[in-house]
């Protein structure tokens, strides 16, 4: 079983950014596909991004497109996800997500995850 534990969240004006990390407690991270999903009050839990084992693939939901860029250091084994350009709709907790996985492919959905962390909540003032 990984551990995750994200951190970065708070509150922030629309229009700007935050950086979100998520720390894994695993030797084989680079064998992890990544996903950061968000829930709002009353909302189902919504994919945000999602990255392979290296960065070379991603994927991203089409409310944060153009704004949002996920990455990965597999020699810390963390991911992060920036968040620029931020609006009062972006206000949720924030999930990282891991799951091993022998091939790179984006994992898009929370049912393909079967690790995640403890959420870190984003709140974003208009």
């Amino acid at each position: 079983q990984v551990q995750l534990v994200e951190s970065g969240g708070g509150l922030v004006q629309t229009g700007g950014s935050l950086r979100l990390s998520c720390a894994a407690s695993t030797r084989t991270f680079s064998m992890y596909v990544m996903g950061w999903f968000r829930q709002a009050p009353g909302k189902e839990r919504e994919f945000v991004a999602g990255i392979g084992w290296s960065g070379g693939r991603t994927a991203y939901g089409d409310s944060v497109k153009g704004r949002f860029t996920i990455s990965r250091d597999n020699a810390k084994s963390t991911s992060t996800l920036q968040m620029n350009s931020l609006k009062p709709e972006d206000t949720a907790v924030y999930y990282c997500a891991a799951s091993y996985s022998p091939t790179n492919r984006v994992r898009t959905t929370p049912g393909e995850y079967t690790n995640w962390g403890q959420g870190t909540q984003v709140t974003v003032s208009s």
